[in-house]
């Protein structure tokens, strides 16, 4: 049994327990994806039936036309299959000053989406992609055979368009299996040479994600009998430079119903914000509770965000 992850936290410092300011909103579309990966920890498929609707869309469009500043982050599944990706991104061009949309590439490469990067491009997305190693048999291992192949591919209609250069294309890192990521900064530069000589794709950042224990990755951990040991080595690992910076300190995350969570990992697990009867918050109480002192939600899985230099959206917290 590991400490409780609240209580390390406030040994710190008990305002790292607390929301203290707005600055991305992470939407989630659904759970639709056209993949189906090992460590996917909302568990979604080809067969997702969770999809954000045109009401809840406008809403969050609404919310960010009356708060400049605030980033959209677009997640998913594979957030590009949803009926209303483009909705989101046409209503947000100038409501948002960052829109990231996290992107599988392979989508890129599937009959009836090749229109997406010119997309990407003409509304200046920035692009943040999975790519959990640049060895074609460890991603292949991970998300499916032809995935490294079709996400190569993909990379290189980006680069085509100017991403990687002056329009940001960052890249994600996450373990193939019960270990947390290395140095950020020497796996940057490992892929940066690697990715480079044998392909010629060009890239700005790589992020490094810790796998958190839910979803798929849990499954597999506990199949294995590694559940508490993986538990165990995370909160082992924990880095108190990196507790000050967890995400959800500055995040909210949206699900396809409107519902609020303090981040995506939450939003897997079922564990919504309340209010202080109770009461499940959505996308219409957002302005009230985005305020700063707000008690977080805080389980055992988020030891993966404080292990090792941290792991956020952004990769990294220590780096």
């Amino acid at each position: 049994m590991v400490p409780a992850f609240k209580e390390r936290l406030k040994g710190i410092d008990p305002g790292f327990t607390r929301f203290v300011k707005l600055e991305t909103l992470q939407v989630n579309l659904g759970d639709q994806c056209n993949m189906r990966c090992a460590h996917c920890h909302i568990g979604a498929s080809p067969e997702g039936r969770h999809i954000m609707e045109k009401p809840v869309i406008d809403q969050v469009a609404a919310f960010l036309e009356r708060t400049p500043g605030t980033t959209l982050d677009m997640t998913g599944g594979c957030p590009e299959m949803s009926p209303h990706f483009r909705d989101l991104v046409e209503a947000t061009a100038d409501a948002s000053p960052r829109r990231i949309v996290r992107s599988n590439l392979t989508i890129l490469t599937d009959a009836g989406f090749e229109w997406l990067p010119e997309f990407f491009r003409e509304q200046a997305l920035v692009v943040t992609a999975s790519l959990p190693c640049y060895l074609e048999e460890n991603v292949d291992r991970q998300r499916g055979k032809g995935t490294h192949s079709r996400s190569i591919e993909a990379l290189r209609r980006l680069n085509a368009l100017g991403y990687g250069d002056e329009l940001e294309l960052n890249l994600v890192y996450n373990p193939g299996g019960d270990f947390v990521p290395g140095s950020q900064q020497g796996l940057e530069a490992a892929y940066r040479k690697e990715l480079a000589e044998q392909y010629g794709i060009r890239f700005n950042h790589l992020y490094t994600i810790t796998n958190a224990p839910i979803g798929r990755f849990r499954q597999y951990l506990e199949e294995k009998g590694l559940y508490e040991r993986y538990l165990n080595l995370l909160a082992t690992r924990f880095n108190p430079d990196a507790a000050r910076n967890i995400m959800c300190r500055s995040l909210i995350s949206v699900d396809w119903e409107g519902v609020l969570y303090n981040c995506d990992f939450n939003q897997a697990i079922g564990l919504p914000m309340t209010d202080e009867e109770g009461q499940i918050l959505k996308i219409e109480d957002l302005e009230a509770e985005a305020r700063n002192g707000k008690e977080l939600l805080l389980s055992e899985h988020c030891y993966c965000c404080t292990a090792g230099e941290g792991s956020s959206c952004t990769g990294s917290l220590v780096a």
